[in-house]
């Protein structure tokens, strides 16, 4: 293997590791959101606002992790 091919292969490497740990950051965090909306809801606390904010970071996390899981498609 040439020295090239080595280190595209190391590169390579790295931005898949890059990318997992994205996706391993971008699901805790909405593990973490899950557990701050349900203690809002057992509480029968009516911050409506901070729900909604919860729910936008979700599927905003969604988002990325689904694009960086396409790059690893590729």
């Amino acid at each position: 293997m040439s020295e090239k091919s080595k280190d595209e292969l190391i590169e390579a490497q790295k931005e898949v590791i890059g990318i997992l740990f994205e996706v391993i950051k971008r699901l805790q965090e909405n593990n973490d959101l899950d557990e701050e909306y349900f203690e809002i809801i057992t509480n029968d606390s009516k911050n409506e606002t901070r729900l909604q904010e919860i729910s936008n970071e979700r599927t905003e996390n969604a988002k990325i992790v689904g694009r960086l899981l396409e790059k690893l498609e590729i």
